[in-house]
């Protein structure tokens, strides 16, 4: 199981600072759709440059135009882009398509699919990574919804990533549906110690 740390609401030197200071417990970087659309692809390449043993994630939330922008990614240094599932088939092909020849991999975002029926047409065009994504906005009434996995319990092969208000309180229950790998924003960015909690958190993992 990997922790992957999310950057999103920040400054680049924020994104730095903190990924300098916990890059000893985490595994993949995620740079997150608002600084990429505050930097664009230049601080994909930075933190690239900076952190070249990181899988890094380049959370671009594609949804149309998905040649072009998994192309924008991979050329950036992502070693992974993000596709909503929500988006059209021939979008998610052409962007599974490019991954390939690039040698990288495309994370569908699950956010606002609640049908099985559409985890077996991802599945079918190839999708083998997936994020149970319990959105920004949706966290106000609370934390995770667990019952988000069962979205995905009927496909083993499937890599499932997890993402939404995860914290050290949260973690042990997250842990216990067996992700791929568990994504953590705030909880770590705004704590008064990053390293101390992305610590704690590899720790439990």
């Amino acid at each position: 199981m990997k922790l992957q740390l999310a950057l999103d609401r920040l400054s680049k030197g924020e994104c730095l600072k903190i990924s300098k200071e916990t890059q000893n417990y985490i595994d993949w970087i995620e740079i997150g759709t608002g600084v990429i659309k505050e930097y664009g692809m230049s601080i994909v390449r930075e933190m690239k440059e900076k952190f070249p043993d990181k899988v890094l994630v380049a959370d671009m939330k594609t949804c149309d135009a998905g040649k072009h922008e998994a192309i924008q990614a991979f050329e950036a240094g992502a070693d992974i882009t993000t596709v909503m599932a929500f988006s059209a088939d021939r979008t998610i092909k052409d962007t599974l398509e490019v991954s390939r020849d690039y040698g990288a991999r495309v994370m569908i975002d699950l956010l606002g699919i609640s049908t099985q029926q559409r985890i077996n047409e991802l599945i079918n065009l190839g999708v083998d990574l997936v994020s149970l994504h319990y959105g920004k906005d949706m966290q106000q009434d609370g934390s995770i919804h667990l019952n988000l996995f069962d979205l995905i319990r009927s496909d083993e092969k499937l890599d499932v990533t997890v993402a939404g208000g995860i914290n050290l309180d949260t973690l042990p229950a997250i842990i216990r549906e067996n992700p791929s790998v568990v994504i953590v924003g705030s909880a770590i960015t705004k704590a008064n110690n990053p390293a101390a909690i992305a610590r704690k958190m590899k720790g439990f993992i």
